[in-house]
């Protein structure tokens, strides 16, 4: 009897390593930009409160436009949705390198390019989540989120510490208008602009199924948001899961992206170098929990929800230990294994939509997952900013902690939360 046949690797598959590829050099550029943005909001401003205001600016038009974004993705097709937001994406960040490196950036100029990016990711995510299944068998759904989410805590790994030192090794002060690390910011833009092309190259190649059978909507957007929305609204558990997400970005999401920037601007003695330090060490721990899902999810007998809330409950008090940080040594530690729950997490839960919605449904879905945590979470970050001025970094830090552990302890009673499961995946 001939042994049963294994089965063919995700890399034949000629559409999904395109994709994969471009998006890789795509990551790695973006991460100079999640370097370069915070660094020159402080060094124009000089004042944590206006980096929560650019954070928020980008956020509004991005949580007004996700959902709409999500149904216009499910009414055509996702690759020519991506094109286009991206295209769009890449125009900002050139914009924003050529006018750091010539000086004439103003924070004026920083509020608008920041509307610009906010319009093109609003519907940049939700094509991205809804591409993966129209490339791949659902059979292989998980090991390509794998892959895929694995790839961007590389970058995350790579990017930001790059661009850490290109910023801190640049000459501090360009002559002529006495912008501090200039030059290396603008180059960090620069990179970021580059990267695009890559993306843009891989999009333009591969073909997706709703290229050639485009979906036949009846009814405008705006009802085909409302019929997204009672449709997750009918789904007690997935209700119940966007909801949870909701809340731990309105009390978590904005102390994380306004305080590491501080952290390391006032207490680390790296500056723009130990901010990359601390993203690159949380990178590394989310690319650890997307290789250790498989196993937590055998480990937790496929019990999602009760696994993620643990997890969770734990983080909100690591986090807190970040009150205790003065050496990016300490921090790095510590975002490592808050990375590590949050990569475990990530994997299961988006595979476990993507199983769980019609395809028809699904960019809906995702433009309202993605609305919760990078819609609502920056604005969060307005908040956290305008919070600094008056409380300390520890009590920010603190409050955030224990504020995550207690909604996570709380939603443990939740039997709409506790008791969701996902299929175990087979072994191949």
């Amino acid at each position: 009897m001939a042994p049963p046949s294994k089965p063919p690797s995700i890399f034949t598959n000629r559409d999904f390593v395109l994709l994969f590829s471009g998006s890789a050099i795509s990551a790695i550029g973006d991460q100079f930009t999640l370097v370069a943005l915070p660094w020159l909001v402080l060094k124009l401003s000089n004042n944590p409160g206006a980096l929560g205001l650019v954070l928020a600016v980008m956020a509004l038009p991005r949580a007004a436009f996700m959902l709409i974004g999500g149904a216009v993705v499910d009414r055509m097709s996702p690759r020519r949705v991506l094109l286009v937001s991206r295209s769009v994406n890449a125009a900002f960040v050139t914009l924003l390198a050529v006018l750091v490196l010539t000086g004439a950036i103003k924070m004026w100029m920083l509020y608008l390019i920041a509307v610009g990016i906010g319009l093109s990711t609003a519907f940049a995510y939700p094509a991205g989540s809804a591409i993966l299944p129209q490339l791949v068998e659902a059979g292989y759904l998980q090991t390509a989120n794998t892959l895929v989410m694995g790839m961007r805590q590389v970058s995350m790994i790579v990017g930001p510490v790059l661009a850490g030192l290109l910023i801190a090794s640049s000459p501090h002060v360009v002559a002529g208008h006495g912008l501090a690390d200039a030059s290396g910011m603008g180059l960090a833009f620069g990179i970021d602009a580059a990267s695009f092309l890559f993306s843009l190259a891989s999009l333009y190649l591969i073909r997706v199924h709703s290229d050639t059978h485009p979906p036949n909507p009846e009814g405008g957007v705006l009802e085909d948001v409302a019929a997204g929305l009672r449709s997750i609204w009918a789904d007690l558990q997935l209700r119940s899961f966007i909801l949870y997400i909701a809340l731990v970005s309105i009390f978590v999401g904005g102390p994380v992206q306004v305080g590491l920037p501080v952290l390391a601007d006032t207490r680390l003695h790296h500056g723009a170098a130990s901010l990359g330090i601390l993203m690159t060490a949380h990178g590394g721990g989310i690319l650890l929990g997307n290789l250790l899902s498989r196993a937590g999810l055998r480990l937790s007998r496929g019990r999602l929800g009760s696994m993620i809330l643990c997890l969770d409950a734990i983080a909100g008090l690591l986090f807190a230990g970040l009150t205790q940080v003065h050496s990016t040594s300490g921090g790095a530690i510590l975002l490592a294994v808050l990375g590590c729950f949050a990569g475990i997490a990530q994997v299961v839960l988006v595979t476990w939509i993507q199983q769980r919605v019609p395809p028809a449904m699904m960019g809906r879905t995702m433009s309202v997952l993605f609305f919760t945590f990078m819609g609502v979470g920056p604005i969060s970050a307005a908040a956290a900013g305008a919070l600094l001025k008056v409380i300390s970094l520890t009590g920010l830090f603190a409050g955030a902690g224990f504020t995550l552990s207690a909604i996570a302890l709380f939603c443990l009673t939740r039997p709409s939360l506790r008791d969701i499961g996902l299929r175990l995946p087979a072994e191949t």
